[in-house]
């Protein structure tokens, strides 16, 4: 679904409140930066990752971002340990996440770790859509990409 130049794949899990996409595939979940907040950030200009194997509680930073007009936390959507990050690949390209975030733009590769406790604040398809309309809209968002 695009939304005001958005895009809001209907098939990811998101938690809208910290702007985090989440693809699950059995036991592990990629996450990633959303589109809106991709938008929001601008162009990278630099990233941390936190070492793989790290345990990190929900809400807290698994890397930091920074931009020419931010510097932040990427949170944990949920509790769970690091298993691979996306460091070699924005170490080639910096702008992956603002070129293709739900692609090769992606950041961690997470093993939940209290997911049942914690899936609450998540929504996915048709849901997530409308909470992600609203925010938009709220915040006034048209998105960009970075193109080569």
């Amino acid at each position: 679904m695009i939304f005001h130049a958005c895009d809001i794949p209907e098939d990811l899990y998101y938690d809208i409140e910290r702007d985090v996409w989440i693809r699950f595939d059995g036991d592990v979940a990629t996450l990633g930066m959303t589109d809106v907040a991709q938008t929001r950030c601008g162009k990278f200009a630099a990233i941390s990752f936190r070492d793989v194997g790290k345990n990190i509680a929900q809400g807290k930073t698994l890397t930091t971002i920074e931009s020419a007009k931010w510097v932040g936390p990427f949170p944990a959507p949920f509790s769970c340990e690091i298993i691979e990050t996306n460091e070699a690949g924005f170490g080639k390209d910096i702008l992956l996440a603002n070129k293709d975030p739900y692609g090769v733009g992606w950041l961690v590769k997470v093993k939940p770790t209290n997911l049942e406790n914690e899936k609450g604040g998540l929504s996915t398809g048709n849901e997530a859509v409308e909470r992600y309309k609203e925010r938009i809209k709220k915040l006034k968002i048209n998105c960009l990409r970075c193109i080569d």
